[in-house]
């Protein structure tokens, strides 16, 4: 299964469909659709336009109104294009009708995510994990890949019969195989909390953040490593954990898959067991891209997922990476209009609620070796007083 979903993206050409709701500003519609694209684009897909609609919620039967489709259809059929690509997870209904009206392709986010994942999982954990997930949101969705039935002739009446046969001769094999997919997990986690359980006696810290913030080549500056690293979304899938000594004062970092808005959340539970090594540690380090014009909704969409895992609470360094990359538009002295979120310098966020929070902050560069020095000296002393802590017998050399 993940073998062939890893093929069925490249050099397709796509449109994306977003739906504006209600109290949902355009900035914010474009930002998601900004994210979808580059989600496509992590897939090997070239998205040719995009079309919005702004709609109290989505349409019950077809996500967007009659008139949009028509529009979306008359775009697709001019341009020949492969797919249409969703900005949120369609209904088995939805999708079928959908697929009756357009006659090509169909994605939503949630299906476009798991394509990625298949194609970067690299460990036997990794793989069982996206399969899994790929089982549960294949089920639902079983009846749509038998309406070519309907299409032979003489459909209808005399053949019903085979196709609902076969659609549950494959419900049964599905949801055999994901009976089988979650025993494999079981004993896989087993064994990682065993080794959890065995590892020396040190300090364990988790890199967390949003996909696609740096979080792999910081954990390659630290631990002068070459884990895979990559201005994708998503480059690390597996759970990468290295020894790493500061000041001759050893402790375990860990690098973990990146969050994402609209996580499907087959793959939320599929990833269980490589979350627990975020739940496990005894500090984190939240990292954000500091360049990207909306990382405050991203700072805010990780601590929801730390707070569903139970970890919002321990000890945490905020680090903002991409410092280098960071850019603002300077507002003129007479301009009498108030500042934007482009008008302000980095030294003026760093004046306002990033350098008030109590967490320890640093701004740093790890591709350009910028203040990496200051972050090595928080991590030690933060580091060390929680080593002393939690084993205040064992000596520090």
């Amino acid at each position: 299964m993940i073998e062939k979903s890893s093929k069925t993206l490249e050099h397709e050409t796509a449109v994306l469909v977003g739906v504006s709701v209600r109290n949902q500003d355009d900035r914010t519609t474009k930002e998601y659709l900004d994210e979808l694209a580059f989600l496509a684009e992590t897939a090997g897909v070239e998205t040719l336009k995009r079309f919005t609609q702004k709609l109290d919620k989505p349409h019950p039967k077809t996500f967007i109104g009659k008139g949009k489709m028509e529009e979306v259809l008359a775009y697709v059929q001019a341009h020949e294009v492969d797919m249409v690509i969703f900005d949120d997870e369609l209904s088995p209904s939805q999708l079928r009708n959908i697929e009756a009206i357009l006659e090509v392709k169909i994605l939503d986010r949630s299906n476009l995510i798991l394509d990625i994942f298949a194609t970067r999982a690299q460990t036997a954990h990794a793989r069982t994990q996206v399969e899994l997930a790929q089982c549960q949101y294949l089920l639902p969705r079983l009846t749509r890949m038998w309406t070519h039935l309907d299409r032979q002739k003489g459909g209808g009446a005399g053949m019903r019969g085979p196709g609902e046969t076969q659609i549950e001769t494959d419900k049964r094999i599905i949801t055999h195989k994901i009976t089988l997919l979650k025993e494999k997990l079981k004993k896989i986690d087993k064994q990682k909390s065993t080794q959890r359980k065995q590892r020396m006696q040190l300090v364990r810290v988790a890199l967390v953040g949003y996909t696609n913030v740096g979080k792999s080549t910081i954990m390659n500056m630290l631990s002068k490593s070459e884990v895979f690293a990559e201005n994708k979304l998503f480059a690390t899938l597996d759970t990468t954990i290295r020894k790493v000594v500061i000041k001759n004062l050893p402790f375990l970092l860990t690098d973990t898959v990146g969050f994402i808005r609209k996580l499907p959340h087959h793959l939320v539970e599929s990833f269980k067991s490589t979350l627990d090594e975020v739940r496990d540690a005894e500090v984190l380090v939240h990292v954000v891209d500091v360049s990207h014009p909306n990382f405050e909704d991203q700072i805010t969409v990780v601590h929801e997922t730390l707070k569903d895992l139970g970890a919002l609470n321990k000890p945490m360094i905020m680090v903002f990476n991409k410092v280098d990359a960071f850019t603002y538009v300077k507002q003129d002295d007479d301009d009498l209009l108030p500042k934007t979120r482009e008008n302000y310098s980095l030294e003026d966020l760093k004046k306002m609620w990033m350098s008030q929070e109590e967490k320890p902050t640093v701004y740093i560069s790890a591709v350009k070796k910028i203040n990496t020095d200051e972050l090595k000296d928080v991590l030690y002393e933060h580091i060390k007083s929680t080593h002393l802590d939690i084993y205040p017998h064992q000596l520090l050399y």
